[in-house]
């Protein structure tokens, strides 16, 4: 049980012991439970035919939503990256899931990640693709790559703020961070 524990990401010999010990003092049921939860997810959830998200339907609740607007999308590179931003709850818009980010270091291609379904999706009417991809050389790389091949469309494209972050003191921010926060700079 360590040794498989251990290979889930984040999770050292130690949690991964920790965890164990606590698996066998936890009642036989909720140990049963756990292991049901588990498999139903890995038996049930899917990628939501829309947007690429994980979902256990076939159409995901914020797809399904008509009260969000459509017309916006905003690409993220995984799931995790979508739940981010819903936790704000201010974003009203839509969101397409690429799962991963171009990277020819790693051999990730654009033919790797979800950009096919995400032009799909752009035939029908949008305003608005809110490139929201990571801040990294790969995330950088993908928002270039996607801005390309929308702009031809003649759909709004913009990439997320960049910069110094909240509460962040400036003289341990880095010059690239800094440079982006002073070209990202917004009127008062």
């Amino acid at each position: 049980m360590v040794e498989a524990l251990s290979q889930l990401p984040g999770i050292g010999a130690k949690t991964a012991q920790r965890l164990s010990f606590h698996i066998l003092s936890m009642p036989k049921e909720e140990v049963e439970a756990m292991t049901g939860a588990i498999s139903s997810a890995r038996e049930n959830v899917r990628y939501c035919a829309k947007c690429q998200t994980l979902t256990d339907e076939d159409i995901c609740p914020i797809c399904k939503n008509p009260a969000r607007n459509h017309r916006q999308i905003m690409v993220v590179e995984n799931s995790r990256d979508l739940a981010a931003y819903e936790k704000t709850g201010k974003y009203e818009g839509v969101y397409h899931v690429l799962h991963g980010a171009i990277s020819p270091m790693k051999g990730i291609s654009p033919a790797d990640i979800r950009l096919k379904e995400l032009m799909e999706r752009l035939k029908d009417d949008v305003d608005e693709v809110i490139i929201a991809t990571g801040c990294d050389l790969e995330g950088e790389t993908t928002a270039m790559y996607i801005s390309k091949l929308v702009k031809p469309a003649g759909i709004n494209t913009t990439r997320i703020a960049q910069g110094v972050p909240v509460g962040g003191d400036i003289e341990y921010v880095d010059e690239v961070t800094l440079l982006k926060a002073l070209e990202g700079r917004t009127k008062l």
